[in-house]
């Protein structure tokens, strides 16, 4: 029989029931983390309505067992990372935080490519002022700017990397020839694309992923409550398990592929430790089926 003691240290470690994946060979990082968008203001834009519950979820994420933190330059802009270096800093042995450059935010909900090099560079040195880090574990062109040839971009976070800033280079929104491409330049170890039981968009860059075993960091992978309708097949499979559709949409991304990395974001305790129980739900087989032809049926 299990003491009260050991039973709480479980539950505090109750991310670990997602598995592990291990990001550019060297960052063993458990399989659902937190993405960090939402401890900002309306519009992705300025402070949070409540800086301290930010850094209670933020913390409290860290005791479940999350040990990556997705965040980038523009969220607030730079209010998302000054607020995880407020809370968590100095950083927890093995926690990865992830950030990105390559936006510029002229006001709330407005977002701007900007991939020119020396944007490039002061973004970085900008985010590791604010997280207090020497060097990025793992950093993420937010978008290839197509008024910047590819080249350049992906060349200045390679001499970034060079110089010691940046330990991993990670993209987001692509297609499989863009990562291709990026692939001749540098190293790529980890793609972030919109994806979720609703939006299988990016299905042909997952499958890529898996074959080259790079982490797929799905964004918006609750589909902002797309997948809570009271007839759809996630609220019928949530019914059978007594769980959210929240939940089932999570764990049904953690059964999909061994490369799926989930980082969904809340600025709310309670909602991070539904979330977080997800990591203990198993989809049968036959709904697992069910759900895979949400995307096609819809």
């Amino acid at each position: 029989m299990q003491s009260n003691e050991a039973i709480a240290k479980q539950k505090q470690q109750l991310a670990r029931g997602a598995g592990e994946f291990v990001i550019g060979k060297d960052l063993r990082v458990i399989r659902l983390g937190f993405g960090a968008m939402r401890i900002t203001g309306k519009g992705i834009w300025g402070e949070p309505s409540d800086r301290a519950e930010a850094i209670r979820v933020l913390r409290r994420a860290v005791e479940l067992g999350i040990n990556f933190i997705d965040t980038a330059d523009s969220y607030g802009p730079n209010v998302s990372e000054e607020i995880i270096a407020e809370a968590l800093h100095p950083y927890p042995a093995g926690l990865v935080i992830a950030t990105k450059g390559g936006f510029m935010r002229p006001g709330p909900d407005q977002w701007v490519e900007n991939g020119k090099p020396e944007h490039l560079r002061s973004a970085c040195e900008g985010s590791l002022r604010r997280l207090r880090l020497e060097r990025i574990d793992l950093y993420q062109l937010h978008r290839i700017d197509p008024k910047v040839p590819a080249e350049d971009q992906l060349g200045t976070l390679k001499d970034l990397q060079a110089q010691g800033k940046i330990k991993h280079i990670g993209l987001s929104e692509v297609s499989v020839s863009q990562i291709q491409h990026a692939q001749t330049i540098v190293p790529i170890v980890s793609v972030q694309n919109r994806y979720s039981v609703t939006d299988r968009g990016s299905e042909d860059v997952l499958d890529y992923c898996e074959k080259e075993k790079m982490a797929f960091i799905p964004w918006f992978p609750l589909a902002a409550g797309r997948v809570s309708g009271p007839d759809s097949p996630v609220s019928r499979v949530a019914a059978q398990l007594h769980a959210s559709p929240s939940q089932i949409a999570l764990a049904w991304l953690l059964a999909r592929s061994p490369v799926m990395l989930p980082i969904p974001g809340t600025s709310k305790v309670t909602h991070l430790e539904e979330n977080v129980a997800a990591t203990d739900l198993k989809i049968a087989k036959n709904a697992m089926q069910e759900l895979g032809g949400l995307a096609r049926a819809s």
